[in-house]
């Protein structure tokens, strides 16, 4: 006997992998719970403009969907409820704890009209109680061929820009045993490429007890699921980086050569303002360590411009970093406060500043990204096809192919240039 085809809600995602992932199972929870007329809004709060870019969203997704229930969920909604739902659009609020949970979705499946409740479902509970964070399985990701993991949640640490703690909690790891069980399952699933997710992902498994720390994480996964082909990671903090993780990278080639690298900024006095762990010379020192032990490495790096308090010397500073530890692929944000951080009081560098340094940055990194994709021409690629005549190498450059191969296969491409910021290659 067939199980009936469930209805599913319409999703929009901001933010990081990690609610990605997560929208995964939201998608999956509320449709066994009848919304799948729902339009569900999973947001991130990192920046003033992702919420901007999320409270717009949830009036245009009014518009389009007049009679569909508006359901927001994520970090913003976490951390500003009650703003979120007196927003005549929307009919119900669950926080990122309870956006996980059956029974959240089952306690707002009666919703039915688009915006008209007078009294809305807030579903949304003190995160900082949580201790444990427990496995969301997912069978498989829609509509991608990499699939994504969560394996923590929260952070312990309090960088002085960052609201995101408050978003979600402190640091919780799942497992080992629930993460190779997901990864497992979605390689059966027929996902090739798995990536690992989090909030502090370097953190995971400090509070399991027991030693197990990220590298063993990953050696056990490679391990125990050796059919999988490639192994990725999200963003690392070069200050919690283990020596195992170092040894994976080296021995595995299944583990991607691609390090994202939580930097934020390049100069020691604003990071010491931020509260970073790192210094500059820790930077520098573990790119080209990294590097020597495995030359086909490629580094991309979160930072923020316009910090309070940064001088032009200061991001001459974080600038320099750009070329000191070749970073290719560049997340560049513009400092935005983020009200009750500590940040939002200090000294602030004018907004126009704060636009032109960004965009500085952003000149920098394109032309590394420029040379370094320069660099990989007539090397061999193996690459994965995300979806016909585009494919994604170790590395995580993108290669325009022959459309003709099936999305999800991993092929062997010779590289035979560079169209902007991509290769372009032909199956070796």
């Amino acid at each position: 006997m067939t199980r009936p085809i469930m209805a599913e809600p319409t999703l929009i995602t901001f933010g990081c992998r990690l609610n990605v992932f997560e929208s995964e199972v939201i998608r999956r929870e509320a449709a066994r719970a009848g919304l799948g007329h729902a339009v569900i809004v999973n947001t991130c709060a990192v920046t003033a403009e992702a919420q901007r870019q999320a409270r717009q969203a949830i009036r245009r997704a009014r518009r389009e969907h007049p009679d569909a229930p508006i359901i927001v969920t994520g970090c913003a909604a976490q951390t500003e409820a009650e703003s979120f739902a007196r927003m005549p659009e929307t009919d119900a609020v669950l926080g990122n704890d309870e956006k996980l949970r059956p029974e959240s979705w089952a306690a707002v499946s009666g919703l039915t009209s688009g915006g008209r409740s007078m009294d809305k479902p807030v579903l949304v509970s003190d995160i900082m109680e949580r201790r444990e964070l427990k496995p969301a399985h997912i069978p498989g990701m829609s509509e991608r061929t990499r699939a994504f993991v969560q394996i923590q949640t929260g952070c312990d640490h309090r960088c002085t820009f960052c609201i995101i703690p408050y978003g979600r909690g402190n640091a919780r790891s799942l497992p080992a045993e629930d993460v190779v069980e997901q990864v497992r399952e979605l390689h059966r699933a027929g996902h090739r490429e798995v990536v690992l997710t989090g909030v502090d992902l370097t953190s995971w498994g400090e509070d399991l007890g027991g030693g197990e720390r990220l590298g063993h994480l990953a050696a056990r996964i490679l391990r125990e699921v050796p059919q999988l082909e490639r192994l990725r990671v999200s963003s690392i903090d070069v200050a919690e980086i283990d020596v195992e993780f170092l040894r994976v990278l080296v021995g595995e080639e299944r583990l991607m050569p691609h390090l994202h690298l939580s930097l934020q900024a390049g100069d020691d006095m604003v990071l010491k303002r931020m509260k970073r762990r790192h210094t500059r010379r820790q930077a520098v020192e573990f790119c080209a360590e990294v590097r020597r032990l495995r030359p086909d490495v490629a580094f991309g790096a979160d930072i923020i411009a316009g910090f309070p308090t940064e001088t032009e010397e200061m991001f001459a500073n974080t600038l320099q970093l750009v070329d000191d530890c070749d970073l290719v692929w560049l997340h560049v944000f513009p400092f935005s406060p983020r009200e009750g951080t500590p940040a939002a009081r200090m000294p602030q560098v004018p907004g126009n500043v704060r636009k032109a340094r960004a965009a500085a940055l952003r000149e920098a990194g394109e032309r590394r990204l420029s040379a370094f994709l320069e660099s990989l021409k007539d090397s061999v690629q193996h690459v994965l096809v995300e979806r016909p005549g585009l494919a994604r190498a170790g590395c995580n450059a993108q290669v325009v192919i022959d459309e003709t191969i099936p999305a999800g296969e991993i092929v062997p491409v010779r590289i035979t240039g560079v169209s902007g910021q991509m290769l372009t290659g032909a199956v070796a």
